[in-house]
């Protein structure tokens, strides 16, 4: 690795002097456009055996010297990027510190090519800490200032087909079905800790829309998310919701927990009045999703089985998730939906009170421990993981039939 990120180094040098020294000579002799395609015959002819000297990519060169003229800056910064990185940089970025910005992420995050041009393409840069927040009053300086480079405004769910009847939870299910895009989006450093977290506060149950760990942060990341405008009571519930995490989960060496409310739009006013007076940090920053999916994307993100292959407790999550969502459309489907939100558990339980609970049942109960254990972040043993799925899998679809018939 050391060697080919160093061979790497040493080819974008010496573009780097060929395009200085083309800047040099245009200056000085007045060469033209028409010198540089003989220079490209020229430089062919003499090395047969080396690529990269057309006449375009001379152009490049000349271009990215002229791009970058420092070269203690090339050297720490742009030589650590592949050729075809940088020229990419130099076609989509024409602002100098901006242009750097990216270079220097792409480093950090080890983007590869398509990824620098998506970010780019969401305008990442411009995103990036501009979301309304309270950091800098509820939290250290250093941590404060850390916290809001990590928020954007607005986040790009554009991997995400989803219309506009969409409903909070078509987009919590869309985002866990793609969850390294998801990941990608947020930035550095974002560890999933599980979707719809139980809490169990004064007898009463809670469910957080998703919970993270953030590593450089050292703590975690509550997401709430909203299909509509932020309004003030968003902030209370994010407060409630801070609180117990705190309290439940953060160990003694984490830093406070951090909420970010992620809506479809917001009032600046609104907002500034909702968190003025809130000693929990927390954050308000919008979303936008594309109503189709293009083409380019759908090419590079992940299907339901490469996630299976990179996430393999991720098919026990997405399965807990459309039983609970099963359950609930057969509860509504012979006339009792629950009133607030219900764990599976507890919906089992009513269901069998009612003499309505599939055969299965009791040997899904079974199974339904380690799904819990998975969706909340717990390691898993994967031939427990593959039999959950093979009993979660036959009771969703017994489930199902009986709701068809109902």
């Amino acid at each position: 690795m050391r060697a080919a990120l160093s061979v790497n180094r040493e080819l974008v040098l010496l573009y780097w002097e060929i395009g200085r020294d083309i800047l040099s000579r245009q200056e000085s002799e007045g060469w033209g456009t028409k010198v540089i395609d003989r220079l490209a015959v020229d430089l062919g002819r003499a090395f047969p055996q080396m690529t990269g000297l057309s006449a375009r990519n001379l152009k490049y060169m000349r271009a990215f010297a002229e791009a970058w003229p420092d070269l203690e800056f090339v050297q720490q910064v742009v030589a650590l990027l592949p050729w075809g990185h940088n020229v990419r940089l130099l076609d989509a970025v024409k602002a100098p510190p901006e242009r750097a910005w990216y270079a220097r992420q792409a480093i950090e995050n080890g983007w590869s090519r398509n990824v620098l041009v998506h970010q780019i393409e969401s305008g990442l840069f411009a995103r990036q800490g501009s979301a309304l927040t309270n950091f800098t009053r509820t939290l250290p300086a250093g941590q404060s200032e850390l916290a809001q480079q990590i928020l954007k405004d607005p986040y790009s769910f554009d991997f995400l087909s989803l219309g506009p009847e969409m409903l909070e939870r078509d987009l919590e299910r869309g985002l866990i079905e793609h969850l390294r895009a998801l990941i990608l989006e947020l930035g550095k450093g974002f560890a999933f800790v599980g979707s719809q977290y139980h809490l169990e506060v004064a007898g009463q149950d809670y469910y957080l829309d998703l919970l993270f760990y953030h590593l450089r942060l050292r703590c975690f990341v509550v997401i709430e998310l909203k299909i509509e405008d932020f309004k003030p009571e968003f902030a209370g519930k994010m407060n409630f919701y801070l609180s117990a995490v705190d309290d439940q989960l953060r160990h003694k060496d984490d830093q406070p927990t951090i909420g970010i409310i992620l809506c479809k739009g917001r009032n600046e006013v609104v907002v500034e009045y909702s968190l003025r007076d809130t000693a929990k940090p927390m954050g308000v920053a919008q979303y936008k999703v594309s109503p189709s999916l293009p083409s380019r994307l759908q090419k590079e993100l992940p299907t339901i089985e490469e996630l299976g292959r990179e996430f393999p407790l991720m098919s026990v999550v997405k399965l807990r998730i459309e039983i609970e969502r099963a359950l609930r459309d057969y509860a509504a489907a012979n006339g009792f939906a629950p009133t607030r939100p219900t764990g599976i558990g507890p919906m089992l339980q009513d269901l069998e009170r009612r003499g309505l609970a599939p055969p299965t049942t009791r040997k899904f109960i079974e199974a339904l421990r380690v799904m819990n254990e998975a969706s909340h972040g717990v390691e898993v043993d994967p031939d427990a993981a593959e039999q959950a799925v093979s009993v979660g899998t036959a009771f969703l679809a017994e489930l199902t039939d009986k709701s068809r018939d109902a």
